[in-house]
């Protein structure tokens, strides 16, 4: 089957292409506003994009024409924390993708014990095995109304103890991270596979 993407109904785009580029790294974002209210969401429009100098992203929409609480709150304060969840926090994440009022604090919704950051004004996760402090960089308007795409530099990252192995690798299986499918389906790792990278330069003797 043939999709002229530009011609189709937002809706019927958004479940292409999220059923589609599968699976997706969540992030779980903290922020603050500018009182200092907490809010806590997941989203998989998220990824690391540079590791010198260390920057994720996160892509979020809009509610009522404006950009919902986490990219609202990064574009006023300059702030945010990108955790990674685990399995054992999915229902928990999930809870926080709760489409809340402004001003509610999804922490306190979902149970969760937030612990004080050391370089930003948000919270981080006390429970996350990953957590990135960070502090935006720059921001990117994908249209008119569109998607509010918050690059941010990683400052500091908090990793639980048991997910660094010997010369700094980390083990994938302890972490256990949750991905995004679509609707309402979600992965976690299943058979990893290993591949040597190919070189165009061969080693003598290899």
């Amino acid at each position: 089957m043939r999709f002229e993407l530009a011609d189709m109904a937002p809706r019927d785009r958004y479940k292409l292409l999220t059923g589609t580029v599968v699976p997706r790294p969540i992030g779980w974002i903290a922020t603050v506003d500018e009182e200092g209210r907490r809010n806590l969401a997941p989203f998989s429009f998220f990824n690391v994009v540079s590791a010198s100098p260390p920057t994720l992203m996160f892509s979020g929409g809009r509610r009522n024409g404006l950009p919902k609480d986490s990219a609202a709150n990064a574009l006023a304060t300059g702030q945010f924390v990108a955790h990674i969840a685990g399995t054992e926090l999915l229902d928990a994440m999930n809870a926080t993708s709760i489409d809340a009022p402004p001003g509610e604090d999804e922490f306190a919704y979902a149970d969760l014990e937030a612990v004080p950051s050391e370089r930003v004004r948000p919270p981080r996760l006390a429970a996350a095995p990953v957590a990135f402090e960070c502090e935006v960089v720059h921001t990117y308007e994908v249209a008119p109304g569109g998607n509010t795409v918050v690059f941010g530099r990683a400052l500091i990252a908090h990793l639980r103890d048991d997910l660094v192995l010997e010369g700094g690798r980390i083990d994938v299986r302890a972490l256990s991270p949750v991905a995004r499918l679509a609707g309402t389906q979600y992965a976690t790792l299943g058979e990893i596979l290993e591949r040597a990278r190919p070189s165009w330069h061969p080693q003598a003797g290899d």
